[in-house]
């Protein structure tokens, strides 16, 4: 309680940022959307008692994606990366008010006992300051992206958001909590064994290496398709926003990478990003954080660009499926809301 005490307290005395950003969404139309959104997490949950699950009724399909297709589809990652950091610091997913929208609204599938999404007892003032800091900017993400889409903006759709051996998805299948399968399939841990990334400080990092590193390239294969400026502008100050956030994940695991008595940190997280290279298709979109010799902190292509995932590649590696045609799995067990939700091939 002490924690979310602290927490609030500090969203508190970032009134400040909340101003600039209330300005900015005027300027671009949007209208006062941030003043009940960031009382953020005073609506949050204490427990770790999962969300009402509402009964799917897909969201009807679109033709071409359009502007608003692809920050709903922005929306969808920032809902799972807000829940995980919100859950990580205050033991709750984000408030309800900001779970609303059109298409098939759920709830977190947090799992039970060990691995269950609960709040993390961080060893590390600093890094509880990260996951504190990273959770205030992605519930501001989740606040800005719904007020520029207005009633166009898609429901929190179902999120599991589990490191428990098996949880139970709205549509009555048993699957493993998502963080546990995505180590599972990397080879992290063994075939019958959890990955628990509320445990502690590194599995905490692993886990947001998980999300935050995807929620970057996303942000960066996006940007050409936006036509809007208004738009392009705020994708790429989000964009910057996860940028600076991957980079303080990535240092900080290189950090403690240095300081274990092995190589396990820094052999954990290549053989993440091999296992989601696989999964987007045969380009290079993963890196992970180099060696102990040999740092990789920034995730860059040959001209010293961030690496960039099509909307496609991106539903690949949160779906944890590189079949065509897919429409679920992962950390949507029943996938996602908007027009952008199933899978086709890639290059």
């Amino acid at each position: 309680m002490n924690d979310k005490i602290d927490f609030l307290a500090t969203i508190e005395k970032a009134e400040h940022q909340r101003a600039a950003r209330r300005n900015f969404i005027r300027l671009c139309g949007g209208a006062a959307a941030m003043t009940g959104g960031l009382a953020l997490l005073s609506g949050c949950d204490d427990d770790d008692t999962p969300d009402p699950v509402v009964t799917p009724t897909p969201a009807p399909t679109q033709g071409a994606v359009t502007d608003a297709d692809i920050l709903n589809f922005a929306l969808q990652l920032e809902y799972l990366e807000g829940n995980y950091y919100a859950y990580a610091v205050t033991g709750g997913g984000i408030p309800a008010n900001l779970r609303t929208g059109t298409g098939f609204q759920s709830g977190v599938i947090a799992g039970s006992g060990e691995g269950a999404a609960r709040q993390v007892s961080f060893s590390d003032p600093i890094i509880a300051q990260y996951a504190r800091e990273i959770a205030f900017d992605e519930l501001a993400h989740i606040t800005f992206l719904r007020t520029q889409l207005g009633s166009a903006a898609v429901a929190q759709p179902s999120i599991n958001l589990s490191g428990s051996a098996s949880v139970i998805t709205p549509g009555g299948a048993t699957v493993p909590g998502a963080f546990t399968a995505a180590a599972r399939a990397a080879g992290v841990i063994g075939a019958t064994e959890i990955f628990d990334p509320f445990a502690n400080d590194i599995n905490f990092l692993i886990g947001s290496y998980l999300l935050t590193d995807v929620g970057v390239s996303a942000y960066r294969g996006s940007a050409r398709l936006i036509t809007n400026k208004t738009y392009l502008d705020a994708s790429a100050g989000i964009l910057a926003t996860e940028a600076y956030h991957d980079g303080v994940i990535r240092s900080s695991l290189y950090a403690l990478g240095l300081s274990a008595p092995s190589t396990a940190i820094f052999d954990r997280i290549q053989r993440i990003s091999d296992t989601r290279d696989t999964l987007d298709g045969s380009t290079d979109t993963d890196q992970g954080i180099g060696t102990a010799g040999n740092a990789n902190l920034v995730p860059t292509d040959d001209n010293g660009l961030v690496l960039g995932r099509t909307a496609n590649q991106v539903l690949n590696v949160v779906f944890q499926n590189a079949a065509v045609g897919t429409q679920r799995g992962g950390f949507f067990p029943e996938g996602v809301n908007g027009a952008i939700r199933t899978t086709i091939a890639n290059p």
